[in-house]
């Protein structure tokens, strides 16, 4: 499959409940979207990225450091809905990668696997989406409902996503904030109707699930974690800091 027709799109809104402004913030001499950003352009595999957004400063700073962005409307009720309408002018897209602009430490070779995944899916029919899981030991993490936990079947097809506590046979999984799709399905995937699961969670990947799509689960090793709070941005800027400054 021609690389060009994969395309990374980074929904990025101003708006934030807990985080004003949260893509705009600056860590280590670079906005938390620029973060995230040039993670993204460094995945193996990828035609093109673009950030979408709904406020005209991302977009300005986006194009500041070099990056492609499109303005999308201010009322899309989901991030997914936002990579749709952004998807929709691109005529020559086939996998859309969707990466959440609040994960600045998702590592390129994740998203490559992702990638490579759904074009398999994809050709052969196997699963509508592909995300990704990575081991979750922490235990105050594990409680946390910011932190979204994902059990899958013995062939890596997700079963349930929760923001609580899941049963499971002794390990316990982080979902991270990816998803690859074909154009086709996240134009099928945006007119399909809320589910009961999904406005109970507060988290959309259900819908998928309740229509009775299937998503491939790829267990990666990574250290991602998105930026939902002042606790985990002060803990990304604690570890970029370190990082910086490491001989």
């Amino acid at each position: 499959m021609n690389p060009k027709g994969s395309i990374a799109i980074i929904p990025a809104r101003f708006q934030s409940s807990r985080l004003p402004g949260k893509p705009l913030i600056e860590i280590a001499g670079r906005t938390l979207i620029e973060h995230v950003y040039r993670r993204v352009e460094a995945a193996p595999g990828l035609g093109r990225v673009m950030v979408a957004t709904d406020d005209r400063r991302i977009l300005d700073v986006v194009g500041a450091f070099g990056g492609e962005a499109v303005m999308t409307r201010s009322d899309h009720p989901s991030g997914t809905d936002r990579v749709a309408e952004a998807a929709g002018g691109l005529p020559d897209a086939t996998i859309i990668v969707n990466v959440q602009g609040d994960e600045p430490l998702i590592e390129p070779d994740v998203i490559g696997q992702a990638l490579e995944v759904a074009r398999r899916c994809s050709e052969h029919g196997d699963a509508e989406v592909v995300t990704l899981m990575t081991r979750l030991s922490d235990p105050e993490a594990i409680e946390d409902p910011n932190h979204v936990k994902v059990v899958t079947d013995k062939n890596g097809r997700a079963l349930y996503f929760s923001r609580s506590r899941v049963p499971s046979s002794g390990t316990a999984f982080l979902h991270l904030g990816l998803y690859a799709y074909s154009a086709g399905f996240l134009r099928t995937f945006t007119g399909l109707e809320p589910t009961p699961l999904e406005e109970a969670e507060r988290l959309e990947q259900l819908r998928i699930l309740e229509h009775g799509f299937r998503i491939q689960v790829v267990e990666v090793e990574s250290r991602s974690w998105g930026i939902d709070t002042p606790r985990d941005l002060e803990a990304f800027r604690l570890l970029v800091e370190t990082d910086r400054h490491r001989p």
